[in-house]
């Protein structure tokens, strides 16, 4: 019904509904953002990492912070998992953990701001004062129209933080700052944004004001150098490095001595569904990622690559969301998945109103021409708990299994219903009935 209504809309009513509805939502709530540093976070990828870094080291520089993510929702130290299915709230949603915030004394708050929320105007009546890029790649297109559609939605939120008047916090005037990804292709265009203070941060460009070396994976985490300073994440993965590197340049753009950055950098040992690791007993790793889209879904494979060593093996379950989103990643992610795991499982995974053999196909044709073999090394099984079955099933000692597409999501979409959904749930139970019976067992 709703699909409907919107289709004999037109775009502009649309438009001006979505605006008032943020704008009364600021109102009914008194504005709450008027009274916290709020610091935004957009990017096609890594985006729900770097605003948990962010929020880990502003907590540790002694800043009552809240966050609200993809994964979780965080009030100071109390947490939820985010149940929206979507990573901006509605308006009112918004606003009213926005005041809750406040009422808990919450002095800094960390959005991540995605393109879809930007352009349904839900940052309408949050007061922006630092804004944080992380990357632009081809995802989410469908929703904008073009790429540049895409861009310019990211952009309104570097042109928010001018859009209200300077905040006086404490007697303190807050200024307003960017922090920009230096290796990304469409910095200029974020770079283009007046602020107070702008930081680049990067790996590959050596002009950044804050650049990563010295990058080694260890058995617990990654570790790093910036400038002369050592920094350590518990959290799997090279590609991390990056997702730190915003919580770097705001810790030192804020003062916060080494010690304390790297205190908050090394606090977080897990991020629901960002490489979490699942551990029931069995002889093999088992890793939860979001990863859903081409870039993603290969630094997944690559982590999960080194993670398995020379000898182990790795095994990845993935899939892709119907409902009109991008059908050209499709092949892109089963290519990667053909040619950088050694057995691809295809499943579903938000298939919506789609038909979820399309969508398998889709992914599971381009793993075959990259070298897979059908019920040999490749298994196309639409029933995602079947899916992750099979998956741990072939999963040995010294194998990486990596379970990939939704995280930490609490609900899968299915011929339009929603359903309760957790990957993680759903691993932890396969893999207690496997260790119970024995053959995987350490």
């Amino acid at each position: 019904m709703k699909k409907t209504i919107r289709s004999f809309t037109p775009r502009w009513v649309l438009s001006a509904y979505h605006y008032l509805r943020a704008f009364a939502a600021a109102g009914w709530y008194k504005f709450p953002s008027r009274g916290m540093v709020v610091i935004g976070v957009t990017g096609t990828k890594g985006k729900t990492t770097a605003a948990n870094f962010l929020w880990a080291v502003l907590q540790a520089g002694g800043k009552q912070t809240g966050l609200i993510s993809t994964a979780l929702i965080r009030v100071g130290d109390k947490q939820m998992l985010n149940p929206y299915h979507m990573t901006m709230p509605g308006p009112f949603e918004l606003q009213k953990f926005l005041r809750l915030m406040v009422n808990e004394g919450c002095t800094h708050c960390v959005i991540e701001t995605t393109s879809e929320g930007l352009a349904q105007w839900r940052h309408i009546g949050i007061w922006y004062d630092v804004a944080v890029f992380t990357n632009l790649t081809r995802e989410h297109i469908e929703a904008h129209g073009s790429f540049e559609a895409y861009r310019a939605a990211k952009g309104k939120l570097f042109k928010a933080l001018t859009a209200h008047p300077r905040k006086i916090i404490d007697g303190e005037p807050i200024g307003r700052m960017t922090l920009i990804n230096k290796d990304a292709a469409d910095r200029d265009f974020f770079l283009s944004f007046p602020a107070d203070k702008v930081a680049t941060f990067g790996i590959v460009e050596q002009g950044a004001d804050y650049v990563a070396a010295s990058i080694k994976s260890t058995k617990d985490g990654v570790s790093f150098r910036v400038k002369e300073a050592e920094y350590h994440l518990n959290i799997a993965g090279e590609f991390n490095v990056q997702n730190a590197l915003p919580a770097v340049a705001l810790g030192e753009m804020l003062g916060f001595p080494t010690a304390c950055i790297a205190e908050g950098l090394a606090f977080l040992k897990l991020i629901p569904g960002r490489m979490e690791e699942i551990e029931e007993g069995q002889s093999f790793k088992v890793i939860v990622d979001y990863a859903h889209e081409k870039v993603s879904m290969e630094a997944a494979l690559t982590a999960g690559r080194a993670l398995a060593g020379k000898r182990g093996r790795v095994i990845v379950l993935l899939g892709a969301e119907g409902g009109g989103r991008d059908k050209e990643k499709r092949p892109l992610m089963g290519e990667l998945a053909g040619k950088l795991a050694d057995f691809v499982i295809v499943s579903n995974v938000d298939p919506y109103d789609d038909d979820p053999m399309q969508i398998i196909e889709d992914i599971a044709q381009a793993a075959e021409a990259a070298g897979k073999e059908r019920d040999k090394t490749l298994f196309c099984i639409e029933d995602r708990q079947e899916g992750i079955r099979k998956a741990l099933s072939l999963g040995e000692k010294g194998d990486v299994v990596l379970i990939t597409g939704k995280g930490a999501e609490q609900s899968m979409i299915i011929k339009g219903k929603s359903i309760a959904w957790d990957d993680r749930l759903v691993v932890r139970e396969e893999l207690r009935e496997m260790t119970a019976n024995g053959p995987h067992a350490r």
